[in-house]
């Protein structure tokens, strides 16, 4: 009884200042595990026929918004699955846990939510898009729509 005594006084206070995570915090933290690639790297990448699959974890009425086009060199590389799914279906679509995995969403958040379960399910290499879709077409980077692919700009 004394040992379990005598430690009280050191956890108590750790336990005590353990705060829960909102979403935000949860987003950062997983941000800060998994990294970040620029819209910019990302590009140079898909442009060089790099290795890297590009992962869009949005919900499939998002994907309507448009999406990181592919060509015929790289359409093989090109995943949906939505973040809910994600490790339901990963692994019969990306067998390789050593590729690099660029996952995006909308903004950026479930993205890097999304590469931190990638991680934890042993793809050593799964980063996510800086501020996703919408940060890819703020560098002036073509998305692909309905009506074919388009570059959006920005009026000033």
């Amino acid at each position: 009884m004394k040992k379990i005594l005598l430690i009280l006084p050191i956890i108590l206070p750790l336990v005590m200042m353990a705060q829960p995570m909102g979403k935000m915090d949860l987003i950062n933290q997983a941000k800060k595990e998994v990294g970040e690639m620029t819209p910019k790297k990302l590009k140079n990448l898909l442009d060089e026929a790099g290795d890297v699959i590009v992962l869009d974890v949005r919900e499939s009425e998002q994907r309507s918004e448009g999406s990181i086009p592919s060509d015929d060199m790289n359409a093989e590389d090109f995943f949906a699955i939505t973040r809910g799914n994600l490790e339901w279906e990963v692994e019969q679509l990306i067998k390789d846990k050593d590729a690099v995995i660029v996952t995006y969403c909308r903004r950026g958040g479930r993205g890097a939510l999304a590469s931190k379960v990638l991680r934890e399910m042993g793809y050593k290499n799964a980063t996510t898009l800086k501020g996703g879709l919408k940060g890819w077409a703020n560098a002036g980077y073509p998305i692909k729509t309905g009506l074919g692919t388009t570059v959006l700009k920005n009026e000033k």
